[in-house]
């Protein structure tokens, strides 16, 4: 009897943890009043309108935008032909390989940026757009190789020899046979690369200047200043966003295969 009241209340316990400081921020944000409380001071979708109407959100919105869809997409190429190599060939080293990869998701990311400002930025000038790029290009590119390594694992090694066989080139079989076959994984990592570089706070923090900001470090500065709740609103949204990017990827890729 004790194990049926139990488990359930541990369940409920456990869902109230990770739900409940969503639920605080979502009900801030339809606050009427002027100040971040809770519970809210009734109801409004002013802070929500808002958030559209901050120039320096747009701007940084429009940053994080690019970084994320950018270095998705640098991760992927590079990502891509590496994983086919560790699947398809041994190597010498290759264990060592994958951990280095491995390393920017087993490092601090307060760490890669701190290394970055040090040593490019600082010392030889490189642009704060630029070392953004690499620096999310970098920790995106862990997600990439794993999760299309793991598409390449399901795939069977003799559909491509087939198509070599029957007189495709090596090149050739693999845009025509591996690439279609594995573009539910790709589509996952960029998914995963695409959310991991949008919220990326630790990094970003270290490298943001005047009028560079990704948006998750103009919101802290915001809250710095104006203790209103549009930042609530918008992280709101910015959840809401993640949480229905996530659900579609589940729902048409079987996200959950990959990751």
């Amino acid at each position: 009897m004790m194990q049926k009241i139990l488990a359930p209340l541990t369940l409920a316990l456990v869902m109230l943890f990770l739900i409940g400081p969503f639920a605080i921020i979502v009900a801030a944000s339809f606050s009427a009043g002027d100040t971040l409380a809770f519970p809210p001071q009734g109801f409004s979708l002013k802070w929500i309108a808002k958030v559209f109407t901050v120039e320096s959100f747009r701007q940084s919105f429009a940053m994080s935008l690019f970084l994320a869809i950018g270095g998705t997409i640098a991760a992927l190429i590079l990502g891509i032909p590496a994983s086919y190599a560790m699947a398809r060939y041994r190597l010498p080293g290759a264990e060592t390989v994958r951990f280095m990869v491995s390393l920017p998701i087993i490092v601090p990311g307060i760490i890669v940026g701190l290394a970055l400002l040090r040593y490019f930025v600082i010392p030889i000038g490189l642009s704060i757009t630029l070392a953004l790029f690499l620096a999310h290009t970098a920790l995106i590119l862990p997600y990439a190789v794993r999760v299309v390594s793991a598409s390449l694992a399901n795939l069977r090694s003799d559909m491509e020899e087939a198509a070599v066989l029957l007189g495709a080139s090596r090149l050739g079989a693999f845009f025509s046979v591996v690439l279609p076959n594995i573009r539910g994984g790709i589509l996952s990592a960029f998914i995963l690369g695409f959310v991991t570089s949008f919220n990326q706070v630790p990094v970003s923090l270290f490298l943001s200047g005047p009028g560079v900001r990704t948006l998750p470090i103009d919101m802290l500065g915001y809250m710095e200043i104006v203790f209103d709740p549009s930042v609530a609103a918008l992280s709101s949204l910015l959840a809401f966003l993640s949480i229905g990017i996530v659900f579609l990827a589940e729902r048409f890729l079987g996200f959950s295969r990959y990751v």
